[in-house]
């Protein structure tokens, strides 16, 4: 029988070390030509946005889509799967955990690729509702002992320090500036829904890794020309989708300030066929989109957990 999984259902069985190795294996199965990845839609009406998002993973036994509609701020997410063999559908999954978690752990899987192998302290763009998963992923990855969060929202910054100080068991502080935030950070993070640069590039340090998950759309805008040109190396989930929504690199390729060639893709350096980072000096960075291959991959392993513990709830027969 098909399963539904609600949020509560999620929050029982996502784990982030499940989550990061559900994403790097999809990554490098869609580098090695297993997996299919259908990059993002978007249907507007006057007053929604619908998203939609499809993927194969094989190797799980799944295909399906994510849709999410946005409607005055409010977003709702489901995943529906299917049987990639007999096309019978095996569940319908609440996503909104699901996606934030998957967004730090492809940040997470980039960390581990890119950042020094001695890299202590982060700093975080953003408080909102995917900031945790970020922490969180470059904390399983990395020695992290400090974090500075800067966030335009001060109560929800102080409170988002507090949870994630006691729930991580490390100094999670507020950052006062943006400069604050970059300099003397082994890795800088952002989750932003930003349309301006968030800090200037020239603040990077020697070595920095640079997550940067939030320009997903060609309206938004985390890091500036100078974050990138002096970045030794940039990869992005996936150069197809970044060629249709990266903020961040779409002005400098226009530009021809960079080209395509200079970006590669994260599966890449997964399977080797890409090299990482090359000493530990090199400024590095990953532009993050989100695909449809994780969150297949990903919510596949959560089904098949569902059914192993029995949680979640049965779907009429109609719907297979």
């Amino acid at each position: 029988m098909a399963r539904f999984l609600g949020e509560e259902d999620i929050a029982r069985l996502l784990t982030m070390p499940l989550a990061l190795e559900a994403v790097e294996q999809a990554m490098a199965e869609l580098a090695r030509g297993e997996a299919t990845n259908v990059p993002r839609e978007r249907l507007r009406s006057t007053q929604t946005t619908m998203h939609l998002m499809q993927g194969l993973v094989p190797s799980h036994g799944a295909m399906g889509y994510k849709v999410y509609t946005v409607n005055q701020g409010v977003v709702r997410f489901l995943l529906h799967l299917y049987d990639s063999a007999s096309g019978r559908l095996l569940g319908v999954l609440q996503a909104r955990l699901l996606g934030a978690t998957r967004t730090g752990a492809a940040s997470g899987v980039a960390t581990r690729c890119l950042a020094r192998e001695d890299a202590s302290t982060l700093g975080l763009f953003g408080s909102g509702r995917q900031a945790a998963a970020q922490v969180e992923a470059v904390c399983r990855v990395r020695p992290i002992a400090l974090v500075k969060v800067f966030a335009r929202d001060r109560d929800r910054l102080a409170s988002f320090c507090q949870a994630q100080s006691e729930r991580l068991g490390i100094e999670v502080r507020a950052a006062t500036s943006a400069r604050e935030t970059v300099e003397g950070s082994d890795i800088v993070s952002t989750i932003t829904n930003t349309e301006q640069p968030l800090f200037e590039g020239a603040w990077l340090g020697e070595g920095t890794h640079v997550n940067a998950a939030g320009s997903n759309m060609l309206s938004r805008r985390e890091l500036d020309e100078t974050a990138l040109t002096r970045c030794d190396l940039i990869v992005t989930d996936s150069r197809e989708v970044a060629r249709r929504e990266c903020g961040d690199l779409l002005p400098l390729i226009e530009k021809g300030r960079i080209g395509w060639g200079q970006v590669a893709e994260l599966g890449d350096v997964l399977i080797g066929r890409t090299p990482g980072r090359a000493n530990d000096r090199q400024i590095t960075c990953f532009e993050s989109h989100g695909l449809a291959v994780q969150d297949v991959a990903l919510g596949a392993r959560l089904l098949e957990l569902a059914g192993l513990q029995g949680i979640g709830s049965e779907l009429p027969q109609a719907m297979e």
